[in-house]
């Protein structure tokens, strides 16, 4: 049987449900296919104990752009996001603990005092660290939205270059130079230079090696921090929030909007190769020997996925394989859902009722040395003795997730080497691993070990196996400066086209990079709309 569309996308994602989304807004006919029995990819909600659902893989929201929520009226659909109540609390080593956020106290002098009593300084410094940091953000927004300029292109590539780089000219004296350091430091010699206590450097620094394997003392280390806080949630800029429901609920309003305006989606339904004919596009062939037909295909897969394994490479030219074979993929991540029978009591906020620390991002990182280890060791041995966690409870604001007095936790943990050294696999090693992050997170909570009822693991190979993630990697492909911008995937195809007419790529692995954001989805339809009026 051979169906035919406009538009066939390879994958259900949030960005390909986004981008179903924005060509059916255009009037286009859309085919969505999801080779999960279940939409979202990576931003999906589902049972992992009976009883218990959670966010299996994204989990909390702020990237997911405000003017796709207004284009989408993803709240029409059904969407309700929620700011967290307290923003990070990191547990010290010592017993103490750092509260930053808005609600860190009764006042705004109260995350000024915390640093103060942590080492002198670093309250004025950090005052001047947030304020260059949003400033040098509220650029990055704008230019997020923008397809980026083709580097081996003509006069108008170098036009939009200039153009989006005149965005800079927004930008005060000290933010630009600020803006230089972000995108050349490491996160690690950063931050050493602006701050003196420990744990705002963890902090910080753990958000340079949210899913991106690598030293903290990494150069381009410090853009990973940049990339975390540009989004925002319920308008608050750099704010984090949950959806209700989990993160699934994001994909099903984005596909409800889709739907609504002719999408047709699929589950089960694994592509096996994309169909060319003259070197162009035309459909796709699933596993099961049904052919999709349409005028364009569009990717919502990872770069190396549908480069490798569904295009005949002889379609590709040889300067380009080069470049995306070397195309690097790896975050050193493993994910847990745990179920609990209480919440966690913690050694420096006690108390196993509900408190504010628990509605809130609980960040197991108290130093840049502590995470430095744990790269040294994931990178030696395959994974970290004590790992750097985040922890976010989402059912203390959510009832829909959990039993009532019961509790579910999200735990993203790094390092974890998506590679195991002397032929060990992560078959082997997934609960031996995963039993180094209970342990960690029950010394700064000693009743956490006890409480866990349930758990689901997700190692790196897990992430690939089940969710498509090469090498566990959350962001479809490294965000190095090298894989960024106009050189993501690969420098002359960053606008969302490829080298065969009539196919296209939509994923994260394209600008601006991994999250939970949309852009895109959104971004690539635009650029297709535009090619198919002109009939390309």
């Amino acid at each position: 049987m051979t169906e035919q569309f406009d538009a066939v996308i390879i994958g259900g994602g949030h960005n390909g449900l986004a981008c179903a989304a924005y060509l059916g807004r255009a009037g286009y006919k859309t085919k969505v296919l999801e080779a999960r029995h279940v939409i979202g990819g990576a931003a999906v909600t589902e049972e992992f104990h009976p009883g218990f659902r959670n966010s299996s893989c994204s989990y909390v929201v702020s990237m997911l752009h405000p003017t796709i929520q207004r284009d989408l009226e993803l709240a029409r659909h059904g969407l309700k996001i929620i700011k967290l109540k307290q923003d990070i609390t990191v547990p010290t080593e010592d017993g103490k603990y750092l509260t930053i956020g808005e609600n860190a106290g009764e006042d705004n002098d109260s995350l000024f005092t915390q640093l103060e009593s942590f080492a002198k300084g670093d309250g004025a410094a950090y005052v001047e660290f947030e304020h260059l940091l949003t400033e040098v953000a509220d650029v990055l927004r704008g230019v997020a939205l923008k397809t980026p300029p083709n580097l081996v292109g003509g006069w108008k590539s170098l036009l939009d270059l200039a153009s989006q780089g005149l965005e800079a000219r927004h930008l005060s004296a000290d933010a630009r130079c600020f803006f230089a350091d972000l995108i050349t430091s490491s996160v690690g010699h950063m931050l050493d230079k602006w701050f003196k206590g420990d744990a705002i450097k963890g902090e910080l620094g753990y958000h340079g090696s949210v899913g991106n394997f690598q030293s903290p003392y990494s150069p381009g280390t410090a853009y990973v921090l940049l990339h975390h806080v540009f989004g925002e949630a319920t308008g608050v800029k750099g704010a984090w929030g949950h959806a209700i429901g989990g993160m699934g609920a994001i994909s099903e309003a984005i596909a409800a909007d889709a739907v609504e305006h002719g999408a047709n989606i699929e589950c089960n339904a694994r592509v096996a190769e994309v169909l060319t004919k003259d070197k162009r596009a035309t459909g796709v062939k699933l596993t099961d020997g049904r052919s999709v037909m349409a005028k364009v295909v569009i990717s919502n897969a990872h770069p190396r996925i549908l480069f490798d394994k569904l295009i005949d490479s002889a379609l590709l030219p040889a300067p380009f394989k080069r470049e995306i074979s070397g195309y690097r993929s790896g975050s050193g991540t493993l994910r847990m859902n745990v179920a609990l029978s209480e919440l966690p009591d913690f050694t420096c906020l006690p108390g196993k009722h509900l408190q504010l620390h628990h509605q809130g991002s609980i960040l197991f990182c108290p130093s840049l040395n502590y995470l430095q280890t744990a790269y040294d060791e994931a990178y030696q041995t395959g994974y970290a003795k004590r790992p750097a966690i985040e922890m976010w409870i989402s059912s203390s604001m959510d009832n829909t997730l959990a039993p009532a007095g019961k509790h579910v936790a999200s735990l993203f943990c790094q390092h974890f080497n998506p590679i195991l050294p002397n032929g060990k696999t992560w078959d082997d090693e997934r609960d031996a691993a995963a039993s180094r992050v209970i342990a960690t997170v029950t010394e700064f909570a000693p009743n956490f070990k006890a409480s866990i009822i349930g758990q689901r693991i997700l190692s790196p190979l897990d992430l690939e196996r089940e969710f498509n993630l090469v090498g566990g990697d959350i962001f479809h492909g490294s965000l190095h400066l090298d894989q960024m911008y106009s050189l993501r995937p690969v420098a002359g195809y960053a606008d969302y086209r490829t080298p065969i007419a009539g196919l296209y790529m939509c994923g994260s692995g394209t600008h601006p990079g991994g999250g939970v954001s949309g852009i895109p989805g959104r971004n690539a339809a635009k650029e297709i709309v535009k090619d198919l009026k002109r009939k390309i």
